[in-house]
């Protein structure tokens, strides 16, 4: 059944390979690193506009939202961001010895998630593990959190499949948070994640939705719980596709709340 979905992918992504990237104004500047993974191509694109610190990181290829939320804060005030281009979908699709893989991007940053997140037929090869987990260090790498001090990224969701109240007692995520502010006035769906107690109080006090990630979150392979695991500050601005005007603000917010704690340097 895994081959035949897999096949109808691939009938989609040969009409999707040509994907829309976001424009980039002429005095940015861009960098590319390059991963291959067996068939399976992703380009990571760093745009720099007067670096100053601030840097971002798209690793899903169908979330547009934030990639251009980030572009409008670096047009202004400059900055960094690394967007993953591999065909404008959200999953790493490939093949390996004639067996078909799939894996969330944000699974790839730990041997555990690789190991529990990898989507194959009957069997997984221990080649095809390391090569993933080749590629997650890649981007961290290319990312450089040694340097930058911090994790920045950006996500969308789909209205109403996933939120803050996701994360809330009773519900699927409840235990990978160990608190959670909702500020009822905002839509669900628009929230920052975090893994440290001081940037938690910080956008609590700034009155917005938000999520500090448990020290006992399970083993995901997130780039979240590599962070956590690696002792790097984590911060992640979520938002529904589309609200374009709160996903900058939420960025704002978020870059304050890292200067605030030392994390940026003010220009």
């Amino acid at each position: 059944m895994f081959k035949i979905i897999f096949s109808l992918f691939l009938i989609c992504f040969s009409l999707v390979v040509k994907a829309q990237h976001p424009p980039v104004f002429s005095a940015m500047e861009t960098d590319s690193s390059f991963i291959k993974i067996y068939n399976f191509d992703i380009t990571l694109v760093k745009y720099s506009y007067k670096p100053n610190g601030v840097k971002f990181l798209v690793v899903h290829d169908n979330e547009d939202t934030g990639v251009k939320a980030g572009f409008d804060y670096i047009r202004w005030n400059g900055g960094e961001l690394i967007d993953s281009q591999y065909g404008g979908v959200r999953d790493y699709y490939f093949s390996y010895m004639d067996d078909q893989y799939r894996i969330d991007p944000n699974a790839i940053y730990t041997e555990v998630g690789v190991n529990t997140r990898l989507k194959k037929d009957l069997f997984s090869s221990n080649e095809v593990e390391k090569a993933l987990l080749g590629a997650g260090k890649q981007i961290v790498d290319f990312y450089d959190p040694k340097s930058t001090g911090y994790f920045l990224t950006l996500h969308n969701n789909a209205d109403g499949g996933f939120g803050i109240s996701s994360y809330l007692p009773g519900y699927d995520l409840a235990s990978t948070a160990d608190s959670v502010y909702i500020n009822f006035q905002m839509d669900g769906d628009d929230l920052i994640y975090v893994t440290e107690p001081r940037l938690f109080t910080s956008l609590k006090k700034a009155n917005v939705n938000v999520i500090l990630q448990s020290k006992f979150a399970s083993n995901d392979g997130s780039l979240s719980v590599y962070a956590m695991q690696n002792n790097i500050p984590y911060i992640n601005v979520e938002v529904q596709h589309g609200h374009l005007d709160e996903n900058l603000r939420l960025i704002e917010l978020a870059v304050a709340t890292l200067k605030e704690h030392g994390l940026v340097k003010k220009e």
